[in-house]
């Protein structure tokens, strides 16, 4: 049976990854989403309101929908499974991507856009009361709780902005902080609102040691970072909103990953891997935003159909020629390149070879393939394999060493 083959998987279904797929899809590019969940928008859909996403207010998971919606108008396909590996073919541009459910699809670009997902800290119950009145999504859950009192621990804005839609369904938000009185690390916004709501009660200074309860969360026991003092606070719900890591453990050991274990990536959104990109929040970047993760998938697409387009004439003009081929590295903004271009294409004109040019300057990828160090550079490959390499060969002399 013959594996499908697409020009782009994105592998992750949150902002980033369905504007990927909107902009891949709308450039004529066969494109398939896989994403595990059943819901589309990643912690995008699990917000309860947006109000940071230029020209649009809306509940997270609304705008998700939209996303979605977007890019299937374009002809972007979907798959739900999980991605568990993938491995370069022997071409160097073909990527066969592994599935738990499905086996295996083939693709030539590959987009990572699996997101991050909730910090868990260790503390004692807190596994154990996982989905038992632990939680980390405030939209899922805030009904389980109404009119009851809930804790909250964090002190970002995800912790102040869910503290704050609680309070419309719950009886009070005990905000647990580990910071001195007033201190939050939120933006001004989300802070105002949270110091004006009367159902917010602030515990400073604090951390949580542990959960407790029998079959259910009962009871949280609260410690004062300042005097080690600890305090039973009864409550049938705790909402742990202290940060997020990358959803990365699928790639470790077999993928560049930094030291936090998210993934570099240059202007172009690409890693080190070439054809393999990231977008979103699962790349090593300055703002983890909705805004800022659709701007990655945009970025990512396009750069995606530009690889794809001159790997595909590589392989076909270049690895796949039958007679000799000169493959000149140049850059149209630098003299020596320009004054020696008209040479070369007379000679191979001649000499019944054929002149591929290559842009060093805007195809990076295949300069750094090529250990191009200087310009211009000639490198001569017969049936894929190099050689001859003249590097700034000068006009009088580089027919003779032709």
């Amino acid at each position: 049976m013959t594996k499908a083959v697409y020009d782009v998987v994105i592998i992750g279904g949150g902002p980033g990854g369905l504007s990927a797929a909107l902009y891949a899809a709308r450039g004529r590019l066969k494109t398939l989403v896989i994403e595990e969940k059943t819901q589309m928008g990643g912690q995008c859909a699990t917000t309860s309101e947006l109000e940071n996403y230029p020209g649009i207010i809306d509940t997270g998971s609304g705008l998700s929908n939209k996303f979605y919606e977007h890019a299937k108008k374009f002809g972007a396909q979907f798959l739900k499974d999980r991605v568990i590996g993938f491995t370069i073919d022997t071409d160097g541009f073909h990527k066969n991507i592994q599935l738990k459910n499905n086996g295996e699809v083939i693709a030539k670009s590959i987009i990572i856009a699996t997101g991050t997902k909730p910090r868990i800290i260790g503390i004692p119950g807190e596994e154990e009361f996982k989905g038992r009145g632990v939680s980390y999504c405030a939209t899922c859950d805030a009904d389980f709780y109404e009119d009851l009192d809930v804790v909250v621990v964090g002190s970002g804005n995800t912790a102040v902005e869910e503290s704050v839609f609680l309070t419309k369904v719950v009886n009070q938000v005990n905000l647990v902080v580990i910071h001195e009185e007033g201190k939050l690390d939120a933006d001004k916004i989300a802070q105002e609102q949270a110091f004006a709501n009367p159902k917010i009660n602030f515990i400073w200074n604090s951390t949580i040691a542990a959960i407790e309860g029998d079959e259910l969360v009962e009871s949280v026991q609260l410690k004062n970072i300042k005097t080690g003092e600890l305090t039973k606070l009864e409550t049938p719900g705790v909402f742990m909103f202290v940060g997020t890591v990358p959803q990365t453990d699928w790639l470790k050991g077999k993928f560049p990953l930094n030291q936090w274990g998210y993934i570099n990536v240059d202007e172009k959104q690409e890693t080190e891997v070439a054809g393999v990109f990231a977008v979103g929040d699962v790349c090593d970047k300055f703002l983890r935003q909705v805004v800022t993760a659709t701007g990655d998938g945009a970025t990512a697409a396009v750069a995606a159909l530009q690889y794809i387009e001159q790997e595909e004439y590589w392989q076909e003009h270049v690895l796949g020629a039958d007679k000799p081929v000169l493959a000149v590295f140049w850059s149209p903004l630098q003299a020596e390149s320009t004054a020696l271009m008209p040479e070369i294409e007379a000679f191979a004109q001649d000499h019944d070879f054929k002149i591929v040019p290559v842009d060093a300057s805007r195809n990076k990828r295949l300069a750094e393939r090529y250990q191009i160090r200087e310009l211009p550079t000639i490198v001569g490959l017969t049936k894929g394999k190099e050689n001859i390499r003249l590097t700034q060969p000068q006009k009088s002399n580089f027919e003779e060493l032709l």
